[in-house]
C-alpha cells in the first residue's frame, strides 16, 4: 500500500520529476536569465500557479500568444536552480513567460484563462504540489497590467466562496528555467503528471480559446 501511495503522489506531483525524463545523464544547469524585452509589436505576461509546465502548455494553444517560456520569478536569489526554487528558499515561485501580440489576444483575456486552470484560493498549493514555489502570482510589467489584474481579481472574487490569496507584484526580473522545463509536455506527453494534471488544464484552455471572440472580430 505504501509503494502505491508512493507511486501515486508521484504521478499527482510535479516536484517529483527533478531530472528530465528523455535525458536522465544530463547536468542540470542554472537557468539563464531570459531576454525581457520583447518582438516588435508584442508585450509579455509573467504568470504563476502551480506546476510551470501546467501553465506553459496551456497557453500555447492560445491564438495570438507567440511564445510561452517556463522559469523562476518573485524572489531574491539570481540564477537559482530548479533545486533551489523547490528547496522554497529562494522566495522564487514557478512562472511561465508568455510573449502575446495584443493585436489578437488582450492581457484581461490571459488572465481569464489564468483564473480558469489553477485555484486562486489555495495558498501556496495547486492539488499535491505544495510550497511556496507553486503560488498564486501575477507579476506586472506595466501600471497598466497592475491596474488589469487588480480588476480582474475584484470581479472574480464575488463568484468565489473563499478569498483569492493571489500575488500581485511587480517583474523585477525572470530566470529562464533549464532546458528539460521548456516545452515538458509536449516534449513527454506520456508521462504520468502531463497525463493526469497537464493534459485535462490543455483542454480546458482549448475549450476557452474555442468560446474566445477574436479580439479584431468587430473591426
Amino acid at each position: 500500500m505504501v509503494a502505491l501511495l508512493a507511486g501515486a503522489t508521484s504521478i499527482m506531483s510535479c516536484v517529483a520529476q527533478s531530472a528530465p525524463v528523455t535525458d536522465q545523464k544530463r547536468t542540470v544547469q542554472s537557468g539563464g536569465t531570459a531576454v525581457v524585452s520583447t518582438k516588435s509589436g508584442t508585450e509579455q505576461a509573467v504568470l504563476g500557479g502551480g506546476c510551470f509546465w501546467c501553465l506553459e502548455a496551456a497557453f500555447e494553444v492560445v491564438p495570438g500568444v507567440v511564445d510561452v517560456q517556463s522559469g523562476y520569478s518573485g524572489g531574491t536569489r539570481d540564477n537559482p536552480s530548479y533545486e533551489e526554487v523547490s528547496s522554497g528558499l529562494t522566495g522564487h515561485a514557478e512562472v511561465v513567460r508568455i510573449e502575446y501580440d495584443p493585436a489578437r489576444v488582450s492581457y484581461a483575456t490571459l488572465l481569464e484563462l489564468y483564473f480558469k486552470i489553477h485555484d486562486p484560493t489555495s495558498l501556496n498549493r495547486q492539488g499535491a504540489d505544495i510550497g511556496t514555489q507553486y503560488r498564486s502570482i501575477i507579476l506586472y510589467a506595466s501600471e497598466e497590467q497592475k491596474r488589469v489584474a487588480e480588476e480582474a481579481i475584484k470581479a472574480l472574487q464575488p463568484k468565489l466562496s473563499r478569498p483569492i490569496v493571489t500575488e500581485v507584484q511587480p517583474l523585477v526580473r525572470f530566470w529562464l528555467a533549464e532546458e528539460y522545463h521548456q516545452d515538458f509536455f509536449k516534449k513527454n506527453p506520456d508521462y504520468g503528471y502531463c497525463q493526469v494534471i497537464v493534459a485535462p488544464k490543455v483542454e480546458k484552455a482549448r475549450s476557452f480559446v474555442d468560446a474566445l471572440t477574436p479580439v479584431n472580430a468587430n473591426k
